[in-house]
């Protein structure tokens, strides 16, 4: 009975029940959504539901954003290839620069009486190019020349001779058979034979416009010296002379033997902590970064400090940072070079030897390379206080360890293309074709400023594909392309072909040597260049150097792709600072 009467109270009051329990989630949810809830939205922010494109951009933005925390990835992992080291069509070309039957010996070509004398200017690398010229110069003017000059008072102040920096014997008697060389004038009754007339040759002068400007004083004068001696050859040269250049860059001067010790010594400790090292030579310094106009996301605080440094050149264009990192005009940060590197697929595991100035921003701006190549290493880290100490007060000895590092590297990369970038990349061409990496700004700019919205894989695959034709392959560069120093093409034989330059001298050879007797060509030979000293007066943007003009251009190689550096000008301050 009493059950029964439970059951007709039950079915007596279904409603109120189920009312009531609805009320109570309803206040549930309620409560939960307005503790959940963000801020009032600004009226004009709010979405509007028949909007439908918006509403697909908006999901499109948190698509990004999804991709940039969770996609874009950068994996561990060491190098798997092994073509990333070495070129497999390296092993066809080698490097040779031997005079050919017609070259006159220096005993027949030289004049008595008749003294060159130079001075260099800027830093090491831009001095070597000029102690390589003057050699030739010496050889055109059939002149005695004195071992060169070096920069002592400019930006570098730096008070080495020449013997401190190369070896100075070597250099005269590797020359003997090419040009006279003595280590300072001859002497009469205790007194310097003559006093040197100063003079300077335009840009690019031509053996012609040497014949017709500097010999009349040089034959009346007997002792003539060229000031700011830097570039005042021609690009261009009939083949004896260019594979003279190369006889003086690539074999003549070699360095003093404390540079040479201590800079191997650099080199086995980087190949005791690794098989293979990749030599970085980055140039982020304040100077250069100003000069070239380039933003790289500092905000206010680094456009007032390079602004400040810019203020120093009144020639400087109004630069469009913009454009210039559009265009491939900018050097590569420590982070761009980094992520260029790991999607060529270099791996975490690698060893680099970084030769660097000041970098702006100093530890802030290299620590996501050091994230993404933990083992990291300078000249610094490698050596102890006592040993880097007869080179610390001279900057050209310090950079030629760097040099010599680099040089000896299995993969040689650079962020930029002034002189030691530049004729590092000749030499390595010509010892073998070692792997020389220069990025296509150009291209990766805009790959590296759309990260976010790819994959890793599919980064990585861009990376290689835009790099192709800047890797140091043989072939790559168009032969007579570019300045000399960097592409030496008349100086590159090829095997198996029929030898353009065969004669008695068999002294110099360069990189893999043809042991089995195999018979080359020249890969390229540039066509001789005839033209009056005055033509010569012009500049050919094609041959200058890097950072040193009021704006850059490009310059397109053997591959279609643009490879960019800037202008020469004469402003002392600016080609010194900028200059290697």
């Amino acid at each position: 009975m009493a059950f029964q009467r439970r059951r007709q109270q039950h079915e007596r009051w279904p409603i109120p029940a189920a009312l009531f329990a609805a009320a109570l989630l309803v206040l549930a949810a309620l409560v939960l959504l307005v503790s959940l809830a963000p801020p009032p939205l600004e009226h004009h922010a709010l979405p509007r539901p028949r909007r439908p494109a918006l509403l697909l951009k908006n999901l499109a933005e948190v698509k990004r954003n999804v991709v940039a925390t969770e996609v874009f990835h950068v994996p561990g992992g060491g190098s798997m290839e092994n073509d990333l080291w070495v070129s497999k069509l390296a092993k066809h070309f080698h490097g040779c620069s031997n005079a050919s039957s017609g070259f006159a010996s220096a005993k027949a070509n030289t004049r008595s009486n008749l003294y060159l004398m130079i001075a260099t200017s800027g830093g090491l690398n831009q001095q070597r190019t000029g102690i390589t010229d003057a050699v030739v110069a010496a050889r055109i003017l059939n002149a005695t020349l004195v071992v060169p000059k070096l920069d002592q008072k400019s930006f570098w102040k730096d008070a080495s001779n020449f013997a401190d920096i190369f070896d100075v014997d070597w250099f005269v008697s590797f020359l003997s058979k090419d040009v006279k060389v003595i280590k300072e004038l001859p002497r009469k009754g205790g007194k310097v034979i003559g006093n040197p007339y100063s003079m300077r040759v335009p840009r690019k002068c031509t053996p012609r416009c040497y014949q017709t400007r500097v010999m009349p004083a040089l034959l009346k004068k007997r002792v003539i010296q060229l000031t700011k001696f830097d570039y005042r050859l021609a690009n261009k040269l009939e083949t004896d002379l260019q594979k003279l250049r190369c006889r003086v860059n690539y074999h003549a001067l070699k360095f003093a033997d404390p540079i040479l010790e201590m800079g191997e010594k650099l080199i086995q400790r980087m190949k005791a902590k690794s098989k293979h090292f990749i030599a970085l030579h980055l140039r982020f310094e304040p100077d250069m970064l100003a000069f070239s106009g380039c933003y790289y996301g500092g905000g206010e605080k680094e456009r007032k400090e390079l602004g400040a440094i810019r203020k120093r050149w009144k020639t400087l264009h109004i630069s469009n940072p913009d454009k210039e990192r559009r265009h491939g005009k900018c050097p590569l940060t420590p982070e761009e070079v980094g992520l260029m590197l790991r999607g060529l697929g270099f791996g975490a595991d690698v060893h680099i030897y970084v030769a660097s100035g000041e970098v702006y921003g100093g530890e802030e701006s290299l620590a996501s390379l050091k994230a993404l190549f933990p083992n990291f290493h300078s000249k610094e880290t490698l050596a102890s206080k006592e040993e880097l100490a007869p080179f610390l007060s001279f900057s050209s000895r310090m950079a030629a360890l760097d040099f010599v590092v680099c040089d000896g590297s299995d993969v040689f990369v650079t962020n930029n293309n002034g002189n030691m970038a530049r004729m590092l990349a000749g030499r390595r061409r010509y010892f073998g074709h070692k792997r020389t990496i220069r990025p296509n700004a150009r291209k990766l700019y805009s790959l590296f400023l759309n990260r976010s919205n790819m994959t890793w894989e599919e980064f990585a695959s861009k990376v290689r594909t835009y790099q192709k034709g800047f890797m140091g392959e043989p072939n790559e560069v168009r032969p007579g392309r570019g300045e000399f120093h960097e592409n030496p093409s008349t100086c590159i034989c090829e095997n198996n072909k029929p030898r353009v330059d065969s004669g008695p001298q068999d002294q110099v050879k360069g990189g893999n040597q043809n042991e089995k007797g195999h018979i080359s060509r020249n890969v390229g030979e540039p066509p001789e260049h005839h033209s009056s000293g005055d033509e010569e007066q012009e500049m050919d943007w094609l041959d200058f150097d890097y950072g040193e003009n009021a704006h850059m251009v490009n310059l397109a190689n053997g591959t279609g792709l643009e490879y960019n550096f800037f202008l020469r000008s004469e402003d002392p301050d600016l080609e010194e600072i900028l200059s290697d």
